[in-house]
């Protein structure tokens, strides 16, 4: 007998609701016995079930805090620029935390992306205010700067896993 999913793989196990041929990377282990994924009846934790739309609110609360956190990051900036990666996990936590409880404090790899997204806008708003325009952005760009990038964008992603 050959496994349903997997062609390839000789198989002697079935699933103990209808009988399809199932292989080891394909058996579901359930309290009633060996299930196909089928049958199963696998489902996403709620924690990381989200639907489409609370992506559109997630990105459009996490946009607007971004922008107003990278305008307070410009204005810390000059006062804590030792500390600035201090700033730059704050402001990441911040992120996170809002997305988080826009969408009910929900998790996942797409929210992580959305917060990800955000740290770099909000830290090119600081930037970009700092400067005076986007045509000196680069010119004050450093190795430091681009640290406390990481680290804010490091601490906003873990927060959402």
């Amino acid at each position: 007998m050959k496994c349903a999913a997997h062609p390839e793989v000789d198989t002697n196990l079935a699933c103990g609701r209808c009988g399809t041929p199932i292989c080891p990377k394909c058996l579901v282990q359930t309290p009633v016995g060996a299930r196909c994924r089928k049958c199963a009846g696998l489902k996403r934790l709620p924690t990381y079930a989200i639907a489409p739309q609370q992506y559109l609110k997630a990105l459009g609360v996490g946009l607007g805090s971004s922008l107003v956190l990278g305008i307070a990051w410009a204005s810390l900036w000059s006062l804590v620029s030792f500390f600035n990666f201090f700033v730059a996990a704050g402001i990441g936590y911040a992120i996170a935390e809002v997305l988080s409880l826009s969408v009910n404090r929900k998790r996942g790899r797409d929210l992580q992306v959305i917060a990800a997204v955000c740290v770099v806008v909000s830290f090119t708003v600081a930037n970009v205010g700092l400067s005076g325009g986007a045509l000196t952005f680069f010119d004050d760009f450093s190795f430091y700067d681009l640290a406390a990038l990481a680290i804010g964008t490091i601490v906003a992603v873990t927060s959402l896993q």
